[in-house]
């Protein structure tokens, strides 16, 4: 048995205490290979969105703006797609009543990639709507770009795209030129680091009947309202479901499970945690599919335990809508990535880290009466 039956006296109790966001904290991010090296930039339009709760207001440009000089378009580019080469997971829009079409940007997305003439008009609603999900007081005015995109790639498919910006953070920068028989300097204020793109988003053209794909960017340090508009309020995103997800998810709610809630039900000791999260990684580096039954047996190895984790499973798939399957296949990139949250170090007080990556049956821990202390010995055959 892997996980010992012995039961604590304060029982079982079906509970989610420190379930909520801990669980999505501990998943790793999924980089769906976005590049750009043949991209070009068709058409953007500047708008400016104010804080209504504040009394500012938003201003909508007459025209799409142009671009003649190859250099600020290049320049562009850099600044709205280079900080997708790392995003996070692959999203799609979706609405609540589960009417696509009741979601404002997919609704004025969907209009642009089936009738490019209405590009700007549909620029300036986006501009608007995100001016009525502002809500928030210390939501940040600033400017909204709209842009649309040829020959932006992921996951190996190049593909128009429509991208969504916004920038609201404001830089001043020193300028160093010649002057005579020496150097001067002035300076610019309010102006925009390229390298420092605040929000975003790129929705692709492929999967309309799913609500495309789209992936988001927000440099929102906090987690409050203002923060979470974008993504939650503006844009209305759900995280795709696909064999990464399932994977990512699978792990990420056993990590949870065997670092916060096994403590509910059993005496277990922290190098037993560890030996678990290492079965649990190796059994996803080794097979190729994943099935429920066979994880449980060949993993937790209890009954109770594997009823135990099933029910964890389930309480996570309610609470944020989002089932796993019994059975899927196995996605390499997202176990690597969960294999950096996988921690195998035993700490202990704040004189030794003692770290586990195979057989438990080689540490030991006891209780010393005479120092009154806890101890663990450790079995070796040779010193490196």
């Amino acid at each position: 048995m892997l996980i010992p039956s012995k039961r604590k006296l304060k029982g079982r109790q079906e509970r989610m205490e420190n379930f909520g966001h801990g669980v999505t904290n501990d998943f790793a991010i999924f980089a769906p290979m976005i590049s750009f090296f043949e991209a070009s930039l068709k058409q953007i339009s500047i708008h400016h969105t104010g804080n209504k709760l504040v009394e500012e207001y938003y201003k909508l440009s007459d025209a799409p703006l142009k671009i003649d000089d190859e250099l600020l378009g290049n320049l562009l580019l850099q600044y709205f797609l280079k900080p997708f080469e790392k995003v996070n997971e692959v999203y799609r829009f979706y609405h609540p009543n589960d009417n696509l079409e009741l979601n404002e940007v997919f609704h004025f997305v969907h209009e642009i990639f089936e009738n490019n003439e209405l590009f700007h008009e549909d620029s300036q609603q986006l501009a608007k709507h995100l001016y009525d999900v502002a809500n928030h007081p210390k939501i940040k005015s600033g400017e909204l770009y709209v842009a649309y995109f040829e020959k932006v790639q992921i996951e190996g498919e190049q593909l128009d795209v429509v991208g969504i910006f916004k920038s609201e953070t404001k830089d001043t920068y020193l300028k160093v030129y010649p002057e005579q028989d020496g150097f001067n300097v002035s300076y610019e204020q309010e102006a925009i680091n390229i390298n420092k793109l605040d929000k975003g988003c790129l929705i692709f053209n492929v999967e309309r009947e799913e609500g495309y794909k789209v992936v988001v960017l927000d440099q929102s340090k906090s987690s409050n309202d203002s923060a979470v508009y974008w993504k939650d309020e503006f844009l209305k995103l759900k995280i795709r479901n696909d064999s990464y997800n399932q994977t990512n998810n699978v792990l990420g709610v056993y990590k949870n499970f065997v670092t916060q809630k096994l403590d509910d039900e059993y005496e277990i000791s922290k190098a037993d945690k560890i030996d678990l999260l290492n079965r649990s990684m190796k059994y996803f580096k080794e097979k190729e599919t994943f099935d429920m039954e066979e994880f449980g047996n060949e993993v937790i190895g209890n009954a109770e335990g594997i009823e135990s984790f099933k029910n964890y499973k389930k309480n996570y798939e309610e609470e944020y809508e989002s089932p796993i399957a019994d059975h899927f296949e196995i996605a390499e990139s997202a176990v690597k990535k969960q294999a950096r949250a996988y921690k195998s170090v035993l700490k202990l007080d704040k004189n030794f880290h003692i770290y586990i990556h195979g057989n438990k049956d080689m540490i030991e821990k006891g209780y010393d009466d005479d120092k009154s202390m806890n101890f663990y010995k450790v079995y070796f055959r040779e010193e490196e």
